[in-house]
């Protein structure tokens, strides 16, 4: 179809040049020469053909065999969520003991249907860091596309497979990854009629969760800055909603202000330096900027409607957001000054919750039509609407940093159900949970880690 966005054809050039990079707890730098082989993924509207990929497990080289495994799997796992790629089952591995240093026998590697090798190694040095390395090889042309060296703690092993993962998705489909990264989230927690909710914060695979708030006061809605490791979100400490901004890294947190009539946390501008969110007013609800580094406030609609759920596009100069000034809850975009408001949402049904994606080519937003709740997307313009889920209550999508995936959160009925974390991918078809250890709610996508 016309209308998915240009994920639609990805490309990588096959690379014969060996990179070494070094990985800090805070960074990593990377580099690749481009050659003359191909390896091309096609994403359509349809079903997607995943590539097989092969990922013998990392050699631990007088190490820690254990680990060794278990970094594997992490990068085995986070292709195999993308819905792009098929980790091969090892037991049809030919060539085994396959050291980085190894040249494959790619005969073998095609034989068993795989199209991209991986081989690593993780060793524990002297002064007591990992360190990994990986070789990718393209298995038709029989070269190597990529490698990479990176240096860590013990403790960070997690995260750098993660990194791993995010450099062999980037090179064979030319996209940013996502797998390193976070998303905050509310953990509900107790009787449905009277659930503790605090904040909490995971890896995108739902491992080392942690948890930000106590659960003392009710909390709602935070909101990643797309440029920190910073949430805005909700508290209801007292009989007036509170605003806070808290830096996930330091844990240190500041009230933005005190906002009566507030129903959504804020979203923050593409730089991060002001934040958009809706007011309520004499019993209608307006969109406002607030500058956090000045709390200056810009009114940006004045109607006698309710308009909410504002968010920035990635360039900062529009702002969609949810309006029932037509009779009903529809979507509109308007100039980041508030200027020329146009409706753009036109199918049947309320939609709310719209949130831009990060590459600027899609909006987000839910649907709710004959009892059913959709999760879906259109262009910015309106046009394109396509539905990527539905059922009893979906709600809240929020974006992936590299605009191909979204988050968001299914509640179950009854008197035991609550509301799952769930992803779904552009085309609809790659739809997961990922486990939490209690309901979750009101995700929010964090940025690449630094």
């Amino acid at each position: 179809m016309s209308d998915l966005p240009s994920v639609a054809r990805l490309k990588s050039r096959v690379a014969g040049m060996f990179a070494a990079c070094v990985m800090s707890v805070g960074a990593f730098l990377c580099a690749a020469a481009p050659a003359h082989a191909l390896i091309e993924i096609d994403i359509t509207q349809g079903n997607v053909e995943p590539m097989p990929i092969a990922l013998p497990s990392f050699t631990a080289e007088g190490g820690d065999p254990k680990l060794s495994a278990d970094m594997t799997a992490v990068i085995s796992a986070d292709l195999k969520r993308s819905g792009l790629f098929l980790p091969l089952d090892p037991a049809s591995f030919i060539q085994t003991n396959m050291g980085v240093s190894t040249t494959p026998r790619f005969g073998d590697w095609r034989t068993i249907g795989a199209q991209a090798l991986v081989s690593g190694s993780v060793v524990k040095q002297n002064d007591g860091r990992l360190r990994a390395e990986f070789r990718l090889w393209d298995v038709f042309a029989s070269e190597q596309m990529l490698g990479q060296q990176f240096y860590t703690t013990p403790e960070n092993w997690r995260r750098l497979a993660h990194i791993i993962a995010d450099a062999i998705y980037e090179r064979l489909t030319g996209e940013k990854g996502y797998f390193d990264t976070r998303i905050v989230y509310v953990d509900e927690t107790g009787p449905k009629d009277k659930r503790m909710k605090r904040l909490a914060i995971m890896d995108q695979d739902g491992f080392n969760v942690r948890y930000l708030t106590r659960g003392d006061d009710l909390v709602l809605t935070p909101r990643f800055s797309p440029t920190t490791q910073e949430i805005t979100y909700m508290s209801y400490g007292g009989a007036e909603p509170s605003v806070y901004l808290l830096n996930i890294e330091t844990g240190q947190r500041e009230i933005v202000g005190n906002f009566p009539g507030m129903t959504f946390a804020p979203r923050f501008s593409p730089d991060g330096q002001k934040v958009v969110m809706s007011l309520e007013q004499g019993g209608n609800a307006n969109i406002f900027t607030m500058d956090l580094r000045s709390r200056k406030t810009t009114r940006l609609t004045n109607t006698a409607a309710i308009d909410t759920s504002p968010s920035f596009s990635p360039d900062g100069s529009q702002v969609v957001f949810e309006s029932d000034r037509g009779g009903t809850q529809q979507l509109y975009v308007m100039n980041s000054d508030g200027s020329n408001a146009q409706r753009i949402s036109f199918g049947p049904g309320r939609y709310s919750t719209p949130v831009w994606s990060p590459r600027g080519d899609l909006i987000a937003f839910t649907k709710q039509h004959q009892g059913r709740f959709m999760i879906g997307v259109m262009k910015p313009d309106g046009k394109g609407e396509r539905i990527l889920t539905e059922g009893y209550h979906n709600e809240g999508p929020a974006w992936a940093p590299n605009g191909r995936v979204l988050v968001f959160f299914r509640d179950t009925p009854g008197a035991n159900g609550g509301p799952q974390v769930w992803t779904v991918d552009l085309t609809g078809y790659n739809e997961q949970r990922i486990q939490t250890p209690a309901f979750a709610s009101d995700p929010s996508w964090s940025p690449l880690i630094d």
